[in-house]
């Protein structure tokens, strides 16, 4: 029997609740909300095809969600692509459980593969520097060839200033209104997840790349205004996606590697910090990080490049 599609299972009134609250109450990012989704309806499309029956999430038990786990071994799913699927299957029951629908969660204390444990990956100071500067090298190419957009190539310097200054998550970036930016003070006001708010220092580099880019905007920038727009002589924010493509384009100038993206600079801010002394608290609350065993994975880093620095140095390694 051919596997049904996702796009041929209708979403449940309970799952659509879901849906909602995860974009209005949890503000998730909108890959969230797509993956999340597609989750739920693969579960649903697996449900009816193999158990020939309509869907009640109330009288689910722990041994559906086995048999589950285990057409998803068999359909050689990598740890990482289970692991996303439950989290959204999780998610969803807890949504449930708080709204009284269900007493408990099934899937509690349900035994998952575990994921590899793989480091993130960073930019090292000196290729930070390099990426910083490509976009006034590529205006300045571009002007040879009479090309040149100027605020186009401020906007996309601020950016990279701005992700590498404070840290931000892409979603941070593209929401950030110019009233969040208190430059004489020199801190943000951040939105992260689940709507949390808090404030992180922000560089003088970068809020002179901001204000070096609000001086070639067509329209002053003021309030509820986004910081960065899609265009010079508009006023509509920056997507993530834009973010992305501007990024894998002064990858390529800067001669890095261009598979790199947005988040690995959040990645190299909280390296840099550790590098330099900083403590794992503070980095975490920069972050925004909820628990700080997220954030601890930062450490493996510095500790893998110090062992290296010891063996290739120490005369009794």
């Amino acid at each position: 029997m051919p596997q049904p599609e996702e796009k041929d299972v209708p979403i449940d009134s309970r799952v659509a609740a879901f849906l909602r609250h995860l974009a209005t109450d949890k503000d998730a990012s909108i890959y969230t909300q797509r993956n999340y989704r597609q989750s739920l309806l693969e579960f649903c499309a697996w449900f009816k095809q193999q158990r020939e029956t309509t869907l009640d999430w109330k009288v689910l038990r722990r041994d559906d969600f086995r048999d589950y786990l285990r057409h998803l071994g068999k359909n050689h799913l990598g740890r990482s692509a289970i692991q996303l699927r439950f989290s959204a299957l999780r998610s969803f029951y807890k949504f449930l459980v708080r709204n009284g629908t269900v007493p408990v969660s099934p899937i509690r204390k349900l035994a998952l593969p575990k994921l590899e444990k793989r480091l993130p990956l960073f930019l090292t100071v000196k290729q930070l520097e390099d990426l910083l500067i490509a976009p006034a090298a590529e205006m300045k190419l571009a002007d040879e060839r009479d090309e040149s957009d100027p605020a186009l190539f401020l906007r996309d310097a601020a950016i990279l200033e701005v992700i590498y200054s404070c840290g931000l998550r892409v979603s941070e970036l593209c929401r950030l209104c110019a009233e969040d930016i208190d430059q004489s003070a020199e801190v943000v006001r951040v939105l992260g997840k689940g709507r949390k708010e808090r404030m992180v220092p922000i560089g003088r580099p970068a809020l002179e790349a901001i204000r070096a880019y609000w001086e070639l905007r067509k329209s002053p920038v003021f309030g509820g205004q986004a910081v960065f727009s899609a265009r010079p002589d508009k006023s509509t924010p920056l997507s993530p996606r834009t973010v992305q493509l501007r990024l894998k384009k002064y990858l390529i100038a800067a001669k890095l590697d261009p598979n790199m993206t947005p988040h690995k600079l959040r990645h190299s801010f909280a390296t840099h910090l550790l590098d330099a002394g900083a403590d794992l608290r503070s980095v975490q609350e920069l972050l925004g990080h909820a628990h700080l065993v997220t954030t601890q994975v930062y450490t493996h880093i510095t500790t893998e490049r110090l062992k290296r620095a010891y063996n290739d140095a120490h005369p009794r390694a």
